[in-house]
């Protein structure tokens, strides 16, 4: 068979196109070639044994220049070819160039699987001597709707739609339909599109614009001209949706197990859905068990990308257990759990543990020789079997840290056949985690496709980080820096900066595979969501990188990031003086200032004398860790002021040295509130602050920018899940141009708006590819904000909600219900509020105490993740008034 590719594309001098052909999972590359830089094209010829068993296959096109790989088509929707005309021998196919489109998002999976329901069926073999094929793109189409072709002349339907030719959905929401060449008239065609609904009284929708025409070539028998037509439009609008926002481990029903379960997540699609919304957010499920205590509550500390966490095992839907006793106690131990206000997450976890180890023992054998195990074990082997060995080896020794177990500190590929062999021992001590795995993914894929059958989108949580005693750690560290720690400036939520403790990645190395690493994770990822949000994106581009001696965050430096000379800090008018400006600054007029009454026992116990002047650190003092270890055990208020005064001394830095090139230097973050600032004269402040908001806002602009285009559009283009980023905190200019690129919905916060010129957002600027919100998980929830600062809420109340008078506290649910009313009339695509907001609208079903929804505190890195709501999901669906209040809500604002 003889294949033609033709293709218009602009090229420079010494790039060239390259056709890339994908064939039973193998891609081929063919250089095309041109006369003119312009119109491109090869000539193909494919066996038959090559075709044998093929009815289509896909091809994209990309550009190499100077013989090495530049850039490519958008790859999420490739080109697809149709081998389905008998008697066909050769294909002449004219293409165009697939770039991302502006509506790439009406391709993701959380548009066609969730909310359109378009299927993809293979088109019919036509028995036409010569063929003219048409292909075109309509994304637009929604659930029930189909494409048709009218035109001129009767082959066409003579431009009456009851005549117009039906077309096929052979790819996603690309169509087809082909014509007999004979039939064609003048050798010319005149066409447009039309939508046809799925009720026959519904009037067709036509294509805007002017009418397309096609010249059609010479044909000889046996020959297929296939032609790839520019996108169709449609006056339809763009859609808008409403969800909610609730971690897993929160969900309450009557059947629950003192935690939030894959069942509850079941339940809580049935209230999405009953609201008349669309979206269900979730936060991170991966496991996080590293001390089987309360500390492993964090959900954003995986220890691996791809293991679910046992506690959200829905035992309900496991075999019950055969044992009457046991099973009696577990039913009163799961209704004493149920009933506490929080999460006792180490009761729960522990009880659940125990008692998926007796269903393993009652039924593991048979359920792992099920071809279901069997298909589940043979996806997912190259990451399970490491991660079960890891589980094992933790347990066994009693510690994460596997630097501390013997002849097992990284993994080691040797001992996977014997842990993939059933008859094995090594295989035997690891079985259990396969069997937890088995029946987490199960029971997870199953409220993904019931979520999908509502027409819920489930949304899942990408975390910038994983544990650095955690599995994906001890398998792959080439991939992670264990000598920094991630974190993030300071901010609103925390003066100091965030020390998250996460190593940073080693991008030089995870580069050099494509990033696979991370699109084996998206794409585990889709088996489970149609949407994600990118845990703090910002660290795509660059990552506030904590040198590991350090508890607080003032002292890291923005990794990749182009450090400054000393002469570069020269030209900006400030006298570089490099062991001033780089130690920490103490002074007897700093000690007494900050210490008052103990300030001689701080000069006493914890500094060396420098000069007359200044002060250092005694060596055993001299990082926050070691001042951490010593004061470990205080618990008196005065001890710890005093450790955190000590702190803040070790970072009173003008400057932080960089830590690949010692002579290099970075301005130290939030430094204008520090001693070391103070002390500058006018002059050198102002040199100091221009140099600061350059280096901060600017000098990085471009080079973060390429960065994030080395990583972000191979990640975007994984899977074909809607991808939303948290795009919060210190962000550069450059984030903004790589989001618009690659087609990320942004996430837009009212009181944290992007402007900085105002204090509010203006919800009508939203644009329309972001998520409006009011509050995340990191964040006080609406009610808590409303009583934080009186002064702000006032400003809020008068100036963003047009009411005049004081404004009310605390905050009744008629105003909390203007305020979500007035979110959900915002353009963004999504407008999703956490289950606290939402129930902040009913004066009758919200807690009391408003201080008991938050979900977590940034500022504490210690904090106990156990929010639940006091509501069962049962209760909150037959609460007939608040759910009408919900889809009333949502109706009026044209979110369906």
């Amino acid at each position: 068979m003889n294949f033609l590719f033709n293709i218009d594309f602009k090229t420079v001098f010494g790039e060239e196109l390259v056709l890339n052909v994908i064939m039973a999972g193998k891609t081929a590359h063919y250089r095309m070639t041109t006369v003119d830089g312009l119109r491109w094209s090869y000539g193909l010829r494919l066996g038959e044994k090559e075709l044998d068993n093929v009815s289509s296959f896909d091809y994209f096109y990309s550009v190499d220049r100077d013989g090495n790989y530049s850039y490519r088509e958008w790859l999420t929707v490739t080109h697809r070819l149709e081998l389905a005309a008998r008697q066909a021998r050769k294909y002449v196919v004219y293409d165009k160039w697939n770039a991302m489109p502006e509506d790439a998002y009406l391709y993701s999976s959380a548009f066609t699987d969730c909310i359109n329901h378009q299927q993809v069926t293979s088109v019919g073999c036509s028995d036409y001597a010569r063929t003219v094929r048409l292909k075109v793109r309509a994304p637009q189409l929604r659930e029930g709707e189909r494409l048709a072709l009218i035109g001129a002349g009767n082959t066409l339907g003579g431009w009456e739609a009851a005549n117009a030719l039906p077309m096929v959905q052979h790819a996603i929401n690309e169509w087809i339909v082909d014509l007999d060449a004979d039939a064609c008239e003048d050798g010319e065609l005149e066409f447009k599109f039309i939508v046809l609904g799925g009720q026959a009284d519904v009037a067709p929708l036509w294509e805007t614009g002017l009418n397309r025409t096609v010249q059609l070539p010479a044909l000889k028998k046996g020959d297929v001209v296939v032609y790839e037509l520019a996108q169709a439009f449609f006056e339809l609008w763009n859609r808008k949706f409403a969800g909610t926002l609730v971690p897993v481990f929160s969900l309450r029903s009557k059947d629950s197990f003192g935690v939030g379960d894959f069942g509850d997540l079941k339940k809580m699609v049935d209230f999405v859905a009953k609201t008349r919304q669309r979206v269900l957010q979730i936060l991170p499920i991966n496991d996080t068990t590293t001390t089987h205590t309360w500390t492993d509550s964090y959900p954003y500390s995986c220890i691996s990308i791809f293991a679910l966490h046992p506690q959200y095992a829905d035992l309900n839907a496991l075999p019950p257990l055969k044992d009457d006793e046991a099973r009696e106690r577990y039913k009163a131990l799961g209704e004493e759990l149920n009933a506490l206000s929080q999460i006792d997450y180490e009761r729960v976890n522990d009880a659940k543990i125990a008692y998926l180890r007796l269903v393993y023992e009652q039924e593991g054998a048979e359920m792992m020789k099920s071809e279901a195990f069997k298909e589940f074990f043979a996806e997912t082997e190259q990451w399970l079997v490491p991660y079960a060995q890891y589980c094992f080896l933790r347990d066994k020794y009693g510690t994460a840290d596997f630097l501390q177990w013997p002849d097992s500190q990284v993994w080691d590929e040797r001992e996977r056949k014997a842990l993939s062999t059933p008859r094995n021992k090594a295989y035997k001590e690891v079985e259990f985690y396969y069997f937890v795995q088995f029946v987490l993914n199960t029971q997870m894929r199953g409220v993904h496709d019931y979520a999908k059958s509502r027409g819920v989108v489930l949304k899942g949580d990408i975390p910038i980080g994983v544990n650095r005693y955690g599995c994906d750690v001890w398998m792959e560290p080439k991939y992670f820096n264990l000598s920094e720690q991630a974190g993030a400036p300071p901010d609103d939520f925390s003066v100091n900066g965030q020390n998250w403790g996460f190593p940073t990645y080693n991008w030089d190395e995870m580069l050099k595979d494509d990033c696979a690493w991370w699109v084996r994770r998206f794409q585990n990822m889709s088996k489970f969501f149609d949407a994600y949000r990118i845990d703090h994106v910002l660290g795509f581009f660059r990552i506030w990188e904590i040198p590991v001696a350090s508890v607080h965050g003032l002292l890291g430096q923005f990794s990749p990031s182009l450090g400054m000379t000393r002469e570069e800090i020269g030209n900006y008018g400030l006298n570089f003086q490099e062991e001033r400006f780089t130690e920490p600054f103490i002074t007897d007029w700093v000690l007494d200032r900050m210490f008052g009454e103990r300030a001689g026992e701080v000069r006493d116990t914890y500094l060396d004398r420098i000069d007359g002047e200044r002060y250092r650190m005694k060596p055993e003092f001299d990082t926050q860790r070691k001042l951490e270890k010593v004061f470990e055990h205080a618990t008196v208020q005065e001890d710890l002021w005093l450790r955190d005064g000590l702190y803040a001394l070790i970072s009173d830095v003008l400057f932080v040295r960089d830590r690949k090139n010692p002579e290099l230097f970075h301005p130290r973050i939030s430094v204008q509130f520090d001693f070391i600032y103070e002390s500058l004269y006018d002059n050198d402040k102002y040199a100091f602050n221009r140099l600061y908001n350059d280096y901060f806002y600017r000098r990085n602009n471009q080079f973060w920018y390429r960065e994030a285009m080395k990583k972000l559009p191979k990640l975007v283009q994984a899977t074909r899940m809607l991808v939303c980023a948290e795009d919060l905190g210190m962000v550069p200019d450059c984030v903004s141009w790589v989001m618009n690129e690659l087609k990320i919905l942004s996430l837009e916060l009212q009181s944290m708006p992007k402007d900085p010129k105002v204090r509010f957002g203006h919800l009508s600027r939203n644009p329309y590819r972001s998520v409006c919100t009011i509050s995340s998980h990191d964040m006080p929830t609406l009610r808590q904000w409303w009583d934080e600062d009186l002064e702000r809420t006032q400003d809020y109340y008068n100036s963003m909600l047009y009411r005049g008078g004081a404004a009310p506290h605390p905050l009744p649910g008629w105003l909390a219900r203007d305020i979500i009313s007035r979110h959900l009339t915002s353009p963004s695509m999504l407008c999703i509020f956490s289950i606290q907001d939402w129930l902040s609208i009913d004066d009758n079903l919200r807690l009391p105490d408003q201080n008991a929804e938050r979900i977590n505190i940034p500022a504490n890195p210690k904090h106990y993740w156990r929010y639940r709501m006091h509501l069962s999901i049962e209760d909150l669906m037959a609460n007939d008034s608040f759910v009408a209040n919900v889809t009333e809500l949502i109706s009026q604002s044209g979110r369906k």
